[in-house]
């Protein structure tokens, strides 16, 4: 009996040692298969998230230019519009009051980023009424463009003596050799001039472009599909940016065009100088089609946003008209179709434009009288 006991505890403790080791060898030898495991399933995880990513740009990306396409009309009006603002300044400060109203205008698209981001989440059933006095507004500016361009023809001048909108392009950007020699010796009146009325500049094209901007952005998220509150938010920034970039750089760009022309001009080549007087030429007729093609466009997106809206808000018969017409003509080839789908929009936009114009010009004649008898 002593004999077994002992050679039991000689035993014990190999018994002992092989019992830790397969304890110890165990685990390790179990978890090498989902340790791999794991890891592929992370590069999968990586790969569907980068898939993901991917996707989401593109859909940034697309809703960014459809968004864009849209917004076209106030685009164009306001690369038309702003050149105006840099008038009268010396050459060397048209580019930096060109920044800073590059600046104000980044800082206006991000408010109203933020405001039209918070009023989706708290009041969504106001943008149908936003969209509709921004489509009025679009409607009322085209429409009195086409009235001064009308009046112009006649000889005569809009309601409020102000001269027409290609006129005004033209008188903004008519730089001509006259100018140069008045520059020699009115320097220092350029350059007081443009010191003391530079802030007064800019801040009348940030108010201005504030009412375009929150133009762009609205018409921006109306064309917008996407549900996801973080996608449209993408989306309307990446526009902000673009088009913030796309309308200063093309004003920078034409501002300066006429300057190139004369720095050409100056030149020893015949062709160099003639190619800069052609250019010189060229830019007055270049603002005048841009202001054309800002007021067609103009008047077809905000018709097209008033008929859309008016059916949101509980009107759906200028709607209704303009499907049926586009029921009627379906066998018209597409591009066709949207010709005529846009020119019955800029026509309803022009009506509705000639009703606030005549409103606001009953408005404007009792204003006088009712100051008088006061």
């Amino acid at each position: 009996m002593l004999r077994w006991i002992a050679g039991a505890l000689d035993h014990a403790p190999v018994k002992l040692l092989q019992d830790a080791d397969a304890a110890i060898l165990a685990p390790e030898n179990e978890t090498k298969a989902p340790v791999s495991a794991s890891f592929f399933a992370l590069l999968d995880d990586i790969a569907v998230l980068a898939k993901a990513a991917a996707a989401s740009i593109d859909d940034v990306a697309v809703g960014a230019a459809k968004a864009s396409a849209k917004a076209a009309g106030v685009v164009i009006d306001d690369a038309a519009v702003t050149p105006q603002y840099v008038q009268g300044l010396s050459p060397k400060r048209e580019l930096p009051v060109i920044w800073k109203i590059t600046r104000g205008s980044l800082i206006n698209k991000a408010i109203i980023v933020a405001a039209i981001m918070l009023l989706s989440i708290w009041a969504p059933w106001v943008f149908p009424w936003l969209l509709l006095l921004g489509g009025t507004y679009l409607a009322y500016e085209g429409t009195e463009k086409v009235w001064h361009w009308i009046a112009a023809r006649r000889g005569g001048h809009d309601a409020h003596g102000e001269t027409s909108a290609s006129g005004t392009a033209e008188d903004a950007h008519s730089k001509d050799i006259a100018y140069e020699q008045a520059n020699e010796h009115t320097v220092e009146e350029v350059l007081e001039r443009s010191e003391t009325s530079e802030k007064q500049i800019v801040a009348s094209a940030v108010r201005t472009d504030l009412v375009l901007s929150t133009e762009i952005m609205l018409i921006s998220l109306a064309n917008i599909d996407s549900e996801s509150w973080v996608l449209r938010l993408m989306t309307l920034v990446a526009v902000a940016v673009l088009m913030t970039i796309a309308v200063y750089g093309t004003v920078a760009l034409l501002v300066k065009m006429d300057d190139a022309g004369f720095w050409l001009r100056r030149r020893r080549p015949r062709a160099l100088k003639v190619f800069g007087t052609w250019l010189v030429k060229a830019m007055p007729r270049v603002f005048r089609a841009l202001s054309i093609v800002g007021v067609v466009a103009m008047l077809w997106v905000g018709g097209h946003i008033l008929v859309v809206n008016l059916a949101e808000v509980g009107v759906p018969w200028f709607y209704d008209s303009l499907h049926a017409v586009e029921e009627a003509l379906h066998a018209l080839p597409g591009a066709l179709l949207w010709v005529v789908d846009s020119a019955l929009s800029a026509v309803f936009g022009l009506v509705w434009g000639a009703v606030v114009v005549l409103v606001l010009g009953v408005v404007a004649r009792l204003r006088p009288k009712k100051s008088a008898a006061a």
